[in-house]
């Protein structure tokens, strides 16, 4: 059936905000004694903030109360809130603008899926709130990716079929949660690593709609 829906990821997609989520990490790491790096970093792609702290203790070989727990995930939020509220259109990745005006001329709707809470906030900084037609985050949902829970609400909120919809992803775990919820996956980034994607590319700014609708509608 043809596609009727483009649904997005945010982080990595269409802003990058993997640095800010590293630094709060980071700082919430070495106050509890210990440290991460980069590397470590790309396994929180796509993972909520809970989970993410959870791999985090495990790393440093912590074990905490969930009490705790929850007061070092709403410091780490706020140290991210602080770096995030500074954001601006200027943050908007390369070939976004251009790739949702083909979106819009194609007649395409839009949803964006994010396991962030802070989706709305960062939509309004970058000036896209109004670019999408409908908003799932980390507050409407209750399983994150690799459940497709967060792309399946999409679909259903613009009303079209799973089978319609095209995701954009650039982490493994968002890549899973498409191609779960059987959906035509198109992953930004490399190819050795976004395995499960039906298409890779580098980022939005190499792709144009017709090239996506193309691969999308020509499945079995």
């Amino acid at each position: 059936m043809p596609i009727k829906a483009f649904l997005f990821d945010l982080d990595g997609v269409i802003v990058d905000t993997a640095v800010y989520h590293y630094q709060a990490w980071k700082r919430l790491a070495n106050e509890l004694g210990f440290d991460i790096s980069e590397e470590f970093n790309e396994r929180l792609k796509g993972v909520s903030r809970t989970e993410s702290l959870d791999i985090i203790l495990a790393h440093g070989g912590l074990t905490l109360p969930d009490e705790e727990k929850l007061e070092l995930a709403s410091q780490k939020n706020n140290w991210y809130l602080d770096l995030v509220s500074r954001m601006t259109a200027e943050d908007i990745l390369p070939g976004v603008a251009t790739f949702f005006s083909q979106v819009r001329k194609a007649g395409l709707q839009t949803a964006l899926g994010s396991v962030s809470k802070n989706a709305p906030l960062i939509l309004e900084r970058i000036g896209m709130s109004a670019v999408f037609d409908a908003v799932i985050d980390g507050n409407k949902i209750s399983k994150g990716k690799p459940d497709p829970e967060v792309f399946t609400k999409g679909a259903a909120e613009l009303e079209v079929r799973p089978a319609e919809c095209v995701v954009f992803e650039d982490a493994v775990a968002g890549v899973e949660a498409g191609k779960r919820g059987g959906m035509f996956v198109v992953g930004l980034g490399s190819p050795e690593v976004l395995t499960q994607a039906d298409l890779v590319a580098p980022s939005l700014d190499v792709l144009t709609v017709d090239e996506v609708l193309t691969k999308a509608n020509a499945r079995p």
